[in-house]
């Protein structure tokens, strides 16, 4: 019996998905049942339920899940332990992030963490934000970028930077004039928003409420990006963190004005599952983004 074969066996319990046992693991879904099979025949008992309606496992695996994920838990500690004492940093990280912090935020401080230990391999996969939970749970990623993190009793949330957030608008309009305004202008403003499930929108919604201003939604979206390209053809104004429009403003596609009488912004956090052992990799990794905060 190997390791590997407790640790597909663990993820297969968590995500309860042979499916993603076997992308987490980098093989076939067959390669997976085959394994589940050699455990089941080396323990002589059945693991899993098998049923079309629900993933379940038995009594005996049930057993052997915790005993498993305190081996693999072990073993991991002790790989991590012996690469800092080499000093080694290296090895594969698995990143899940928000569409906007993904495509925005994270690129230069990869851009850096790569030049400081080319021997890492930093995958990253764009989520919405209830996924990158999802994953991280499911231990599809080692982490997860989010904003407005959620606590969760599973979970480990690092704060890190808090984005500030601006009234975007087409050029011509004329809310562009000013470099600055009050929340109260935008009353009644056709207004370009995300889908009410995204927490961004959440709390814009808040602080509108808050200030006892109210707007007209025309449009909704699931992405920053499509939200900017709404605003673009002038279909409305949008409330979107500062980063994201660097390049439009710069090109004059879009016109930025700060709501000074108004807390808009939006806190970023990294996110990993409880009790994961972080490899030297993953440890400087969140050092790099914490001196961001």
């Amino acid at each position: 019996m190997q390791i590997e074969s407790l640790k597909v066996f663990c993820d297969l319990a968590e995500t309860e998905s042979f499916t993603k046992a076997a992308h987490i693991n980098g093989v076939t879904q067959s390669a997976v049942s085959q394994q589940i099979s050699s455990l089941e025949r080396q323990f002589k008992s059945l693991l899993i339920e098998r049923s079309k309606k629900k993933f379940r496992l038995t009594r005996e695996g049930q057993v052997l899940y915790d005993f498993s994920k305190q081996i693999i838990q072990t073993y991991e500690a002790l790989h991590s332990r012996l690469q800092e004492i080499k000093d080694i940093v290296s090895g594969t990280i698995r990143v899940a992030t928000i569409y906007s912090v993904g495509l925005h935020d994270l690129p230069p401080y990869i851009k850096k963490f790569l030049k400081a230990y080319p021997t890492v391999h930093v995958h990253v996969e764009y989520r919405r934000a209830n996924q990158v939970y999802d994953d991280v749970v499911g231990n599809v990623v080692d982490l997860g970028m989010v904003a407005f993190p959620t606590r969760d009793s599973k979970l480990e949330v690092v704060p890190l930077k808090k984005d500030a957030m601006v009234l975007i608008c087409h050029p011509q309009h004329p809310l562009a004039k000013s470099k600055t305004t009050k929340v109260s202008t935008i009353a009644g403003e056709n207004f370009i928003a995300f889908e009410p499930d995204i927490p961004t929108r959440k709390a814009i919604d808040k602080v509108l409420k808050e200030h006892g201003v109210t707007v007209h939604p025309v449009m909704e979206f699931d992405n920053i990006e499509t939200v900017k390209r709404a605003v673009e053809i002038d279909a409305g104004i949008a409330i979107v963190p500062q980063t994201t429009v660097v390049q439009e403003v710069s090109k004059q596609t879009l016109a930025q004005v700060v709501i000074d009488d108004a807390e808009f912004y939006r806190p970023l956090a990294v996110i990993y599952k409880k009790n994961k052992v972080l490899s030297p990799a993953m440890k400087q990794f969140i050092a790099l983004l914490k001196e961001s905060a």
